[in-house]
């Protein structure tokens, strides 16, 4: 009777079908994790360009309010890669 469910192989089909379910949940695994690095990774590189522009909106309004003069408006674009 057991080896009717195992295609009639017996103990080698349970072998079988242990090593098959061992691979795919292993590749589940990895699809997941490489999913989550793939997500992360874009989120951060969107934070870093929206920390850039804000920093950027920062300095403009405060060179406009003259909070800071010219040159100091010039040193922080060049600073902040935007030059």
């Amino acid at each position: 009777m057991m080896g009717y469910w195992y295609g009639g192989l017996g103990w080698i089909g349970m072998v079988i079908n242990l090593i098959v379910s061992v691979v795919l949940i292993i590749g589940v695994v990895f699809l997941v994790i490489w999913i989550v690095k793939r997500l992360s990774n874009n989120n951060s590189t969107r934070m870093l360009n929206n920390t850039g522009l804000a920093a950027v909106e920062i300095a403009k309004e405060r060179y406009a309010k003259g909070e800071i003069t010219r040159e100091e408006f010039q040193k922080l674009l060049t600073d902040l890669g935007t030059r």
